[in-house]
């Protein structure tokens, strides 16, 4: 089974010349070596193939390596690939010496820690010997604090330095716990977080934002520079931004002016992180280009916004001041070139998301037949279907399509302890009331309140029995969602996938099992249309895993009739980003009064409010973002010269891999 099919989703508008160099001219404003890849999966083979290389040296002449490491989530595929080298080729790690980049502070009894995510994703499954294992201690008292950064210094000063540093950049542009504008000469120190550096810690180890200690002990800068090997990884495109700052970035006195100077570094990264990157995304600028549809709407709206002119006001003279001359001698004029544009995105635009029957459909983005279509959205989340595309989702209903809604995961750890709380008070009333003589309802909603109110650890209170109430509040909003939007009840499956239910932030590996289920459901149903979550930038990974389940699912399937003659697929985002304008196909407008039925149907779920625990580091609730980027997407159609809409919802195509 193919289950990394949403890492080839962008291969299609990005030429491999442009991340594949075989020459130094497109890179000429880049300020430090980079290395794209086509996907996390393939950079993290590299890495590992480059530290297992620089281990194996240092045994052949009988001497240690000291490596430093960090925690958090883009780390984890190499380490799975470090694990899975040692156990499959015989890399051992007896020569190791290992230093923890960061650990947090202060640390409460019990809490989860960087070391702790250290130990569970690599240290605990290689042989490295305890005795050349370092870490910095979160727990100690504050008075010691100082000297304790002084003698890490001196550890590391003792075995000759740090030989390979092993480096996330974060979405906020932080290296370790090192602020935007930490000094050149920071060392060892204890240093506070910043929000984002808190949301990012949220995300990947606490689960929440109150749990994440105030402050961490962090390696400084000047320990980071004087690493003889650094290696940076970055993974996904809501780092596109922090990569584009360290490689292209301008400004003076940042971590990325000073890791520019450093004489032996590389920043590894996939091709979603690399697109702000000039070569990638105006590769017009540095090299000759390889012309397509996409490129060329790309570069006249990128023309459009620069000069702030609508597309079918560009002149030849803007297309020569702005390094376009290029389509000036393929298409003769800029009126061509603007005409072509202007219509290729006056096409994706339709009030018809299912297609409009008995219509002449050649410049539709969606086919008039079959008429109605049975459709399947897929939601990642209890919540996703609404507040990425509601206003489609609605419009589909009315239509008179046969709609579907699917949700892979319970979206249980997204629920706080307070609405559980809440219900199972509830719960209690309605027991005394009709059902006062049951026993073991009456002892289970005792023990679960002593154990969320006071933290009592009581036997017979089941984690699973707390994780089923919160799945539990998350499918009834779900409903109330769908029901306010016109759907019934019957018509919405949960799916509970496997890989999901782990209790906590860290899920398991996509199986064989959750590609499964998602077969039968649609081999049951065999929709016209499919409808799935392309946002992958997605805290957790979740929203990547479930597209590589659907996706997964769908190419095993490919040679079913019912896939084969009729069914497509297209991608919505909202959540947590939005299509780029030269990649939608589709977009859908909605009127004010359906972008505030779209609002009301958000505002149903209830525990994805203002307390929901992964909002992410995006400040606005999840209704604010979604109207906002659709209003967003709805403004830059008017710029460009086209309708003047209250809001879009945009979607993408997948195309299907032979």
């Amino acid at each position: 089974m193919k289950l990394d099919l949403s890492s080839k989703i962008i291969l299609e508008h990005i030429p491999s010349r442009y991340y594949q160099l075989q020459n130094e001219f497109e890179t000429r404003q880049e300020k430090l070596p980079v290395k794209i890849y086509e996907s996390e999966k393939e950079a993290s083979s590299q890495i590992c193939t480059e530290i297992a290389k620089a281990i194996r040296e240092r045994q052949t002449i009988n001497e240690p390596i000291a490596i430093a490491v960090q925690s958090g989530n883009s780390l984890q595929t190499i380490y799975q690939e470090l694990i899975r080298v040692h156990r499959e080729e015989g890399l051992s790690f007896q020569n190791v010496i290992l230093f923890n980049l960061y650990e947090y502070y202060p640390l409460q009894p019990h809490s989860n820690s960087s070391f702790s995510f250290l130990k569970s994703t690599l240290i605990d499954h290689i042989n490295i010997p305890s005795r050349q294992i370092y870490t910095l201690n979160g727990r100690i008292n504050k008075e010691v604090i100082l000297s304790h950064c002084l003698q890490y210094e001196e550890i590391i000063a003792r075995v000759g330095g740090i030989d390979f540093m092993l480096l996330g950049l974060s979405e906020s542009g932080n290296i370790g716990i090192n602020m935007l504008r930490s000094g050149i000469n920071s060392s060892t120190r204890l240093v506070m977080l910043d929000m984002p550096s808190k949301k990012e810690a949220s995300d990947s180890i606490f689960g929440a934002i109150n749990n994440v200690p105030i402050g961490a002990i962090t390696m400084g800068l000047s320990t980071i520079m004087q690493a003889k090997r650094i290696v940076m990884i970055a993974f996904g495109g809501e780092k596109a931004s922090s990569v584009y700052d360290v490689v292209e970035g301008n400004e003076p006195d940042t971590i990325a002016s000073h890791l520019c100077n450093h004489l032996n570094i590389c920043l590894h990264i996939d091709r979603r992180a690399a697109h702000q990157l000039t070569r990638i995304s105006r590769p017009w600028l540095v090299t000759h280009c390889e012309w397509n549809d996409k490129l060329i709407r790309r570069a006249i709206v990128h023309l459009c916004q620069k000069i702030d002119k609508p597309i079918l006001k560009l002149t030849n003279k803007d297309y020569q001041d702005n390094h376009l001359e290029e389509l000036l001698s393929i298409y003769n004029s800029a009126y061509n070139v603007n005409i072509r544009v202007f219509n290729d995105l006056q096409h994706t635009i339709t009030g018809w998301p299912g297609g409009k029957p008995n219509t002449d459909d050649t410049n539709r983005p969606e086919k008039a037949f079959p008429y109605p279509k049975k459709i399947a959205i897929f939601s990642p989340h209890p919540d996703d279907d609404i507040i990425s595309m509601g206003g489609t989702f609605r419009r589909l209903i009315e239509q008179n399509h046969d709609v579907y809604v699917v949700y892979e995961t319970s979206g249980n750890i997204a629920v706080n302890d307070e609405d559980v709380i809440r219900y199972i008070s509830l719960f209690e009333n309605i027991r005394q009331r009709y059902d006062s003589t049951n026993a073991i309802l009456k002892v289970k909603y005792d023990k679960i309140l002593r154990f969320l109110l006071h933290g009592e650890e009581i036997d017979g209170v089941d984690i699973l029995d707390i994780l089923f109430v919160k799945a539990r509040i998350r499918r009834q909003e779900a409903i109330a969602a769908c029901r306010y939007l016109g759907l019934s009840a019957n018509k919405v499956r949960f799916l509970d996938l496997p890989f999901y239910e782990t209790g906590e932030i860290r899920k398991n590996p996509l199986s064989e099992k959750d590609i499964g289920i998602i077969i039968d459901y649609l081999r049951e149903l065999q929709p016209d249309r499919i409808f799935v979550a392309g946002d992958l930038a997605d805290p957790h990974g979740t929203h990547k895993m479930c597209l590589d389940i659907v996706l997964a699912a769908v190419d095993e399937l490919k040679g079913e009739k019912w896939l084969n003659n009729n069914c497509r697929i297209w991608m919505y985002r909202g959540a947590w980003q939005e299509w780029r304008i030269e990649d939608i196909e589709m977009a859908v407008p909605l009127s004010p009064e359906e972008l505030r039925t779209k609002r009301n149907a958000i505002l149903r779920h209830q525990s994805q409010m203002e307390s929901a625990p992964f909002l992410g580091n995006d400040e606005r609730l999840f209704w604010q973002r979604s109207e906002d980027r659709n209003r967003a997407t709805a403004e830059l159609y008017r710029q460009l010269g086209l309708a003047n809409y209250e809001a879009i919802e945009a979607f993408v195509e997948y195309k299907l891999l032979r």
